[in-house]
């Protein structure tokens, strides 16, 4: 499918949400948004290109290696972004409640849990379909929740920030391993986010984000995309989740995965197989990164 490099987000929430709703009603569901953070002076600067990715799904399929001593070196980190970069799946599981309140739905915070990293239309639509609310429109309901996150649980410099997540960033960079947000959030979301957590867009090598993919977690597509941004095979990314169906994305992506217990317990994840849990960002090492999760003692 084609990606298309974005370049800089619009400075205000609103502007972006006017932004978003413009592009969704006319964005190709074959063509998917990504862009290449712009770099600040401490890095090489890179010349912003269109890429084409034939498939994501079946990219290099046939080099993709099938064991664990056939991993390369670890030479990319893609960051999952609510629950592991940003404290924030409590904050949207609460605006998601106020959007059901408006239409008059009686809902809680747990029952969005199952659908946690899947995307803000099945968040929504998942519990929809439970509560068995009739004439459910998701792309409405995506654009009210948008607005009420963005503006009471997501302002600029709120401290929504995981402890630790700025410095392992950076720790990552300064080894020579690129870095990348990579999330089944829509864009606006994963900008509020960043700038609320105080995470300069400038940090990330690429930021991909969940738009107009037709796939989203637990489908690998997401990450392989951001493996061809970074031009580094999926042998060699670890993604960093929070979510079920991350952990399960990244393992359909042949790529490594570290799980934090920031949303799931230990055992949930356990479920899909990580290669080490840990309980925060805060709480996973450079030295965790570097050996592929291989060999460490799980928190």
């Amino acid at each position: 499918m084609a990606l298309r490099l974005l370049s800089s987000p619009p400075s205000s929430s609103q502007s972006r949400l006017s932004s978003f709703v413009s592009n969704s009603r006319t964005a190709s569901k074959s063509s998917s948004l990504i862009q290449l953070a712009p770099k600040s002076f401490a890095f090489s600067p890179q010349r912003k290109r269109t890429l084409t990715v034939r498939s994501c799904v079946k990219l290099e399929e046939k080099n993709v290696p099938e064991t664990g001593s056939e991993w390369g070196k670890v030479s990319a980190v893609l960051f999952d972004m609510d629950g592991v970069l940003c404290n924030s799946e409590e904050p949207s599981r609460m605006a998601a409640v106020d959007v059901f309140a408006e239409m008059g739905v009686e809902v809680t915070v747990e029952d969005f849990v199952p659908f946690m990293g899947t995307g803000e239309a099945k968040f929504l639509g998942g519990v929809a379909s439970v509560k068995g609310v009739k004439g459910f429109n998701p792309e409405a309901a995506k654009k009210r929740f948008f607005e009420i996150y963005l503006d009471k649980y997501a302002k600029p410099n709120s401290g929504i920030g995981f402890p630790g997540a700025l410095e392992l960033i950076t720790q990552c960079k300064s080894k020579g391993l690129k870095v990348a947000v990579a999330s089944s959030a829509d864009r606006i979301k994963v900008n509020a986010n960043l700038s609320a957590a105080g995470l300069p867009l400038s940090m990330f090598d690429a930021i991909v984000s969940a738009d107009t993919f037709e796939n989203l977690k637990p489908a690998p597509d997401i990450f392989l995309a951001a493996s061809k941004v970074l031009n580094v095979h999926p042998s060699q990314c670890i993604v960093i989740e929070d979510a079920l169906a991350g952990v399960q994305a990244a393992k359909a992506a042949q790529m490594r995965c570290i799980a934090v217990t920031t949303t799931l317990s230990e055992d949930s994840l356990n479920a899909a197989g990580p290669s080490l849990i840990r309980k925060d960002i805060g709480n996973v090492s450079l030295h965790d990164i570097l050996s592929g999760g291989i060999g460490c003692h799980s928190m």
